[in-house]
């Protein structure tokens, strides 16, 4: 299938399911060849399946934890190798850190989980992919991010002090290449929708009654064109 993305790369992480698996979805639906990454093989071959019966790109695979050492250079590695660059980076791998708890009572493990995901394997997407994306004609970053990074609501204290961290660390890195590269990054929150990270907030919640992630995939996919010009922003959608 030929659209506004042909002949494109794009790297999704947190692909397997909900919002990734949906921005997955729309990015191939624009003609994009994409290397998903996720944990969960199962799922992601199912994404192949359904993206090659849309009559997509045959999707390269990663079926690792994205907190793997080395992992996400590897994968940076192989894209050069193949495409000589990358045109767009989706960070949307996301964890809550253990469920809503009050701050003084994290586990040690869900606190340092929720950084290392949320924070610490975008950073190393960042430095292993800048150099990626300066290669590609029109590079566009995008970030998954929340609400709760900008309100100190009670009990999300893990995922909103990283989701925080994570904001910091993409708006300084977009005002870093905003005037030596064509390299365009932004946040975008989209909102409620109905994900694995939100039923583990709520589980009571009727997910039926949400936004669905192919609700907001589009709002992914303005951030990835190469007509782009927003830079260094959050943008929260509403479906």
């Amino acid at each position: 299938m030929s659209g506004r993305l042909e002949g494109r790369v794009a790297l999704v992480t947190g692909a397997s399911r909900g919002i990734g698996a949906a921005v997955a979805r729309r990015l191939a639906a624009e003609g994009a060849e994409i290397v998903a990454i996720a944990r969960t093989q199962g799922a992601l071959e199912e994404l192949d399946d359904q993206i090659r019966k849309a009559g997509g790109k045959p999707l390269v695979l990663v079926p690792e934890d994205l907190c793997k050492p080395g992992l996400i250079e590897q994968v940076a590695a192989a894209i050069f190798q193949r495409w000589a660059r990358l045109d767009i980076l989706v960070g949307n791998a996301g964890a809550i850190g253990g469920g809503l708890t009050p701050v003084a009572q994290h586990a040690p493990d869900d606190w340092e989980e929720a950084f290392a995901v949320n924070v610490t394997a975008n950073w190393r997407l960042i430095r292993a992919c800048d150099p990626l994306l300066r290669m590609a004609p029109a590079g566009r970053a995008v970030f998954t991010t929340a609400d709760a990074a900008r309100h100190a609501e009670p009990f999300w204290g893990a995922y909103a002090a990283s989701k925080a961290a994570l904001e910091t660390m993409v708006r300084t890195w977009a005002a870093e290449i905003a005037n030596v590269t064509s390299v365009k990054a932004n946040l975008l929150d989209p909102g409620v929708v109905a994900t694995r990270l939100r039923s583990i907030a709520f589980p009571g919640e009727d997910p039926a009654k949400l936004a669905q992630p192919d609700d907001v995939a589009g709002a992914f996919l303005d951030l990835c064109l190469p007509d782009c010009t927003r830079q260094g922003e959050i943008i929260r959608t509403s479906p």
